[in-house]
């Protein structure tokens, strides 16, 4: 393969992972401009890597360098702040009414309480598996978990959830 169509596999990559990678990094760093540059430098290494290597696996290769590099910055700078109530609720609606917005900010504010309420793992595996839509094998390679354990603990973790929204739903 020769550097013609390396440079194009990573336009493509650019092209596809661009977004959801920002996305995905910002779940970590909080910070839209951590996120780019963590994005940025998860593609230096891609233009660095052994194309022939990684373009067979690019997305959970892309996801994990991304990963890896967000948690590095985490630990480097030892803070994580929280989306504050105040940037959600700002947030202008599109196309959305009034009331459907405040409905549908509730149950968002429910499930993310719902979904923080579980441990660390299952909150990342429920994000990597919903948010970013990734399969069992790419979670376990961007985490190193089992495949099996991936669907064990995505399990769990769902059934601790529907039985929330079941005993909310009761006490109604």
């Amino acid at each position: 393969m020769n550097n013609k169509d390396k440079l194009e596999g990573i336009k493509e990559a650019l092209h596809l992972y661009e977004k959801p990678l920002l996305c995905f990094a910002k779940q970590y760093v909080k910070s839209s401009q951590i996120a780019q540059d963590v994005v940025q430098d998860s593609f230096i290494k891609l233009c660095q890597a052994d194309w022939q290597k990684v373009r067979k696996k690019l997305k959970p290769w892309l996801f994990t360098v991304c990963r890896n590099r967000a948690l590095e910055i985490i630990r480097k700078e030892k803070r994580m702040t929280a989306l504050d109530d105040v940037t959600l609720q700002t947030r202008p609606a599109k196309g959305v009414t009034p009331d459907a917005a405040v409905q549908k900010n509730d149950s968002l504010q429910l499930a993310m309480t719902f979904i923080k309420s579980l441990n660390n793992n299952e909150q990342e595996l429920i994000k990597l598996k919903y948010q970013q839509q990734l399969s069992y094998k790419e979670i376990s390679e961007i985490t190193g978990l089992t495949i099996s354990n991936v669907g064990v603990t995505l399990h769990s973790a769902l059934k601790k959830l529907r039985f929330k929204i079941n005993c909310l739903e009761v006490t109604k």
